[in-house]
């Protein structure tokens, strides 16, 4: 079994200090769209402001966790497994903060009767994203455990999925009232909300593999 946690402490610190960043950053994700979606563009700012700050220094500490590994040497039958775990990891906050800062910076017209299906989706996406840290956490000291918590990130991922087509699906066949493009612009947040999960989605399939291979 893969303990880290007793092969070096330091770095065992700066893993757990990583995925709290990246934890840090889903809630931000999951409330700045909220907030942006609801108006409150105050809070919205802040939540914009708090995440590049997380993805920043998950970025920092992602690059001292991996010179550790070579410099110590730490883990050589699993060290790039574990390090592309950690990167795929990072994808998660650097995505989520790409989707805030679009809001930010492209400030999307959200119609009301499709906001309640924008607040689920991001949701949605927030909560495979928050059942995957668990599992990627756990696996570093018990990899048995792994399988049971990524069900849950596969199942909030497929939720995504579904009402992400079906967003669309409203945006284009309902609203007729709209553009074109505000029609496409629309469909674009959808999608990039949803890539939150597919990140998330990656990393579960990515632990699966690694429990399999540490048992070979």
């Amino acid at each position: 079994m893969i303990n880290i946690f007793k092969t070096s402490k330091s770095v065992a610190l700066s893993i757990d200090e990583f995925f709290d960043k990246i934890d840090l950053g889903i809630l931000n994700f999951k409330k700045g769209v909220s907030n942006y979606i609801e108006g409150n563009n105050i809070e919205f700012k802040q939540n914009l402001k708090s995440i590049t700050t997380l993805e920043q220094d998950a970025d920092s500490i992602q690059r001292k966790i991996e010179n550790d590994f070579y410099l110590h040497s730490l883990m050589p039958n699993y060290a790039s497994d574990i390090l592309n775990l950690l990167e795929n990891v990072d994808d998660i906050i650097d995505m989520s903060k790409d989707v805030v800062n679009q809001f930010d910076v492209e400030t999307p017209h959200m119609p009301e009767a499709i906001k309640k299906d924008f607040l689920e989706l991001v949701s949605l996406s927030a909560k495979s994203a928050e059942n995957v840290l668990p599992a990627a956490r756990i696996f570093f000291t018990s990899p048995d455990e792994v399988k049971d918590k990524i069900q849950k990130v596969l199942f909030y991922h497929r939720e995504a999925d579904v009402l992400s087509n079906n967003i669309k699906r409203k945006i284009f066949q309902e609203f007729d009232s709209l553009k074109l493009s505000e029609k496409i612009h629309l469909r674009y947040f959808a999608l990039h909300i949803e890539q939150v999960s597919d990140a998330t989605k990656n990393v579960a399939q990515q632990l699966s593999s690694l429990v399999i291979k540490i048992k070979m």
